[in-house]
């Protein structure tokens, strides 16, 4: 079976969804940020897995659900935190995000029966997930983060190496206010679309 791995940060106001302040405060993001973590791990927990692991940079709190392993990030860009998360893996493994609260198990129920890597792309260009039958670090190091491009590179990164791709279903990530209005109302009964809910009705919009 495959292990899921979540990348995240601790949700701490000031260092994490900094482009939802304005029209957020700080603490507000950080409550919206904890809510999308907590939407995506209780996704990652109920669906199938060998292992789950929450690659973490910062402390894990009480929104952490358990059986999930907690590991540190390491240090240095994104793209070698990512390739440091699969190389902890010692078999096929699928990677999120935490900006992507509308995602589900089936989503993340994969097969790496017909393909060697699964690649879903978000709609701003990068990717909300990646998996590889067998997870070779080398194939995320150097591609440029953070991008218009990144999810196009990542992808020919794969099929230059010769890897059959199955592409997942392309995911809004939770980056600005209007980010945050479009996928609550993807996924009205969870976490997010709840917390939302709550700061608008105290005045926020």
């Amino acid at each position: 079976m495959t292990t899921l791995l979540v990348i995240a940060k601790e949700p701490r106001p000031g260092r994490v969804k900094t482009r939802l302040t304005p029209p957020f405060s700080p603490a507000e993001a950080a409550l919206l940020a904890e809510a999308s973590l907590t939407d995506t791990l209780h996704a990652v927990a109920a669906a199938p897995a060998r292992r789950r692991v929450l690659v973490l940079d910062g402390r894990p709190g009480d929104w952490l659900p358990p059986g999930f392993e907690v590991v540190p990030q390491c240090a240095g860009g994104l793209d070698e935190r990512l390739a440091a998360a699969f190389a902890g893996c010692d078999g096929p493994a699928l990677l999120v995000g935490m900006d992507t609260p509308q995602i589900t198990p089936d989503l993340l129920t994969v097969d790496f029966a017909g393909c060697e890597a699964y690649f879903g792309p978000a709609e701003d260009g990068g990717f909300w997930a990646l998996g590889l039958a067998e997870p070779d670090p080398a194939l995320l190091r150097g591609v440029p983060m953070s991008t218009p491009v990144t999810g196009a590179v990542q992808r020919e990164r794969l099929t230059g190496a010769g890897l059959r791709v199955s592409d997942l279903p392309p995911l809004r990530d939770v980056d600005t206010a209007a980010d945050a209005e479009a996928v609550a109302a993807l996924a009205p009964h969870g976490r997010f679309a709840a917390e939302l809910a709550r700061l608008r009705a105290a005045g926020r919009r």
